[in-house]
């Protein structure tokens, strides 16, 4: 049977946690070791920018950057430890949970997503800083 993108979306955030901007900021503060993953493409970075110290690794290539088999220069070192606190993000909130859920099923064991995405962010009145 096929899906649509929201069906699946809504699979991905019904089997990971979501939390607010709010929530996100205390934990970052809290926890200097919390990586922020922003999956959206870097073109769609521009427009909003990224939370500061975000990781932008797009969606399509997450779960490459994320494996711990593939030879290393393909990984990305901020993803090989599956205890480390990550939030993912993207504009609205479904790639941002699909990403989650990737990584979930990764072994990550302490992921999560931003609700209403970078969108939530910038409304929340949160800085931003230019994607590198």
């Amino acid at each position: 049977m096929s899906k649509t993108f929201m069906q699946i979306a809504s699979e991905a955030m019904a089997e990971v946690p979501a939390i607010s901007a709010q929530e996100a900021q205390r934990r970052m503060k809290d926890d200097p070791r919390t990586l922020v993953v922003d999956v959206r493409d870097a073109a769609d970075t521009v427009q909003t920018g990224v939370i500061p110290s975000a990781l932008n690794i797009s969606l399509g290539m997450l779960a490459v950057r994320a494996d711990s088999e593939l030879p290393e220069e393909w990984r990305h070192p901020s993803l090989q430890d599956r205890s480390r606190p990550v939030i993912t993000t993207c504009a609205l909130g479904p790639n941002g949970a699909r990403g989650a859920k990737e990584l979930k099923d990764m072994g990550f064991t302490n992921v999560c997503y931003l609700s209403g995405g970078m969108q939530a962010w910038v409304a929340a009145g949160f800085s931003t800083e230019p994607p590198k």
